[in-house]
């Protein structure tokens, strides 16, 4: 059975009252194909879940108003908010702090700095959880991948990838429903790296075609990217 991303993409709430850090967030989420919406305090934050449907709420700690705890308290205290998903995402580093959100009942908590990849993996994992895929898993005819040990088999077998060659199919699994530019994959894969060589992007593919054949899970969309292909059986 497959067990895709949920489509359409997710609605997804980021608190912070840094306006860089906002902005830097909002575009990490769009470019992973979801939807954003922008609060500047738990205040505000509280107001838009209120009305408006959300998927995750990615929040900050340390903000005027209403702080990330307080959110928490609130959204706890709150029948119609206690089953959305949280994920922390603040400088501080320390235990305590950490274990204080989870007790107030975030799912999760990623420290700054960090990665697009990293926020990836963690959002789409409640994305899936929220929508009742608790596998880490995802099976595609005989394509299987798991995102947690960061496998790949086609029919059982293990097939070896390079760790960039992972982290494209994964992208483009994680993101069947639509078509993934070349430099969008490249901003995924050398986000802090100096090498930005797009072409380079090719020459993975091609790589993937060869090792996962019979499947041929990744379909070339002409002058746009790459889509993945939902139809690819061995």
């Amino acid at each position: 059975m497959s067990d895709p991303t949920p489509d359409p993409p997710a609605q997804i709430l980021v608190v912070d009252d840094v306006e860089m850090n906002r902005d830097l967030l909002s575009r990490r989420v769009r470019r992973l194909g979801h939807e954003v919406l922008l609060a500047e305090d738990g205040v505000q934050a509280m107001d838009t879940l209120r009305k408006q449907a959300v998927d995750v709420v990615l929040l900050d700690i340390m903000m005027p108003n209403m702080n990330g705890y307080e959110v928490l308290e609130a959204m706890a205290a709150d029948v119609q908010l206690q089953r959305v998903p949280v994920i922390m995402i603040s400088a501080i580093d320390d235990k305590e702090s950490i274990a204080r959100c989870i007790e107030l009942g975030a799912d999760d908590y990623l420290t700054k700095p960090f990665q697009t990849e990293e926020l990836l993996a963690r959002l789409n994992a409640l994305i899936r959880r929220a929508a009742g895929y608790a596998s880490p898993v995802i099976t595609q005819g005989e394509l299987r991948l798991d995102t947690s040990r960061k496998e790949v088999r086609v029919t059982e077998t293990l097939i070896e990838l390079t760790a960039y060659e992972y982290k494209v199919l994964e992208y483009l699994m994680l993101n069947p429903s639509r078509v993934v530019s070349k430099s969008e994959l490249t901003d995924h894969l050398y986000e802090q790296d100096f090498d930005r060589d797009s072409n380079v992007i090719e020459v993975f593919v091609g790589r993937l075609r060869k090792k996962l054949a019979p499947v041929n899970p990744i379909r070339t969309i002409r002058g746009q990217g790459y889509r993945f292909n939902q139809d690819a059986t061995a």
